[in-house]
């Protein structure tokens, strides 16, 4: 992938503003937008992942943004898919020397980008999952342990992090299995771009209260309604409860396993745990060697908006 312009990262946890401030840059400095969610890339789910399309117009200009609106709800997307999608957006923006600027809070999706993850397009073992999901964390070093030496990809590991947890203890013997039964399976080698990253983070308190108040500004201005219409067009509540959070549980309550003061109640708990995972996972990101450039939450955009081209100029 040719680039001349590095790529420049906006991230937070939900309700941070990362998007206000993603456009509000691209306004300023002529570039386009690239979203970094996995639910936004769903036509007709529209409030309930915040993709705030109103926000792409600054002083009567539209904003560009790319993997937005590209799926059907139901559809079925995954990683491989994103990193995919986003080298082609990456190149097509660069490539006539326009700044791209991802944004957004799935982490996973960020860091399968920043980190170039080589092993997406493998696919799940639900069936080796279930067995080795009832095995202890010991257990799965050891099964790990024992196969390591003879796995297709001993030494693409990038660090011990890599299998820290019960989750990727699992993800890695899931991958060595499928290319010890697939040896010719030709293993994707996504480029890794030229990255500087931006971090918001509310302090928490601030944060709670963001997140509240933006739930019930979207539960009165159609949210429910929203996913009642995504029933209605023949997506299948079992579907839309695999999204999660807001599509989790108003479906739940449309189809009344809860009252509406109980969805609401669990919902915006729902959220906050997400908001502490988000940022569990980004300092997590930073553990594994990315350099996220946090903003205090507190300054003016413009300062904001200031800060982050003194880092950008100052890097190229």
């Amino acid at each position: 992938m040719k680039q001349n312009l590095p790529l420049i990262v906006i991230l937070g946890p939900t309700a941070s503003g990362k998007t206000h401030l993603a456009v509000q840059l691209a306004h300023r400095i002529n570039g386009e937008i690239i979203s970094a969610d996995s639910r936004q890339v769903y036509r007709g789910m529209d409030i309930g992942t915040g993709k705030d399309l109103d926000e792409y117009v600054v002083d009567n200009q539209s904003i560009p943004y790319h993997l937005i609106d590209i799926l059907n709800a139901g559809e079925q997307y995954y990683i491989h898919l994103f990193q995919q999608d986003f080298q082609q957006a990456f190149y097509d923006i660069t490539s006539r020397n326009k700044p791209a600027i991802l944004c957004g809070g799935s982490g996973m999706y960020l860091e399968a980008v920043l980190q170039g993850y080589e092993f997406t397009a493998i696919p799940i073992n639900e069936q080796l999952r279930e067995d080795l999901g009832k095995l202890s964390k010991e257990s799965l070093e050891i099964i790990y342990a024992n196969n390591i030496v003879s796995m297709n990809y001993a030494g693409r590991v990038l660090n011990p992090a890599s299998v820290e947890t019960r989750k990727r203890l699992i993800r890695a013997i899931e991958i060595n299995q499928f290319l010890t039964q697939n040896p010719s399976f030709q293993i994707s080698n996504p480029d890794v771009p030229n990255a500087i990253i931006f971090g918001l983070n509310p302090e928490t308190e601030l944060r709670r209260i963001l997140i509240t108040k933006r739930l019930h500004e979207r539960l009165q201005h159609g949210m429910i309604e929203e996913v009642k219409a995504l029933i209605d067009s023949g997506i299948s509540p079992n579907k839309l409860i695999f999204y999660g959070l807001e599509y989790k549980f108003i479906t739940q309550y449309l189809t009344g396993e809860m009252t509406y003061e109980i969805m609401v109640e669990r919902l915006n708990v729902a959220i906050h745990q997400f908001a502490k995972r988000q940022m569990t996972y980004f300092r997590k990101m930073e553990r594994d060697g990315l350099k996220i450039n946090w903003l205090d939450f507190k300054l003016p955009l413009d300062k904001k908006l200031d800060e982050i081209n003194a880092v950008i100029f100052a890097s190229i």
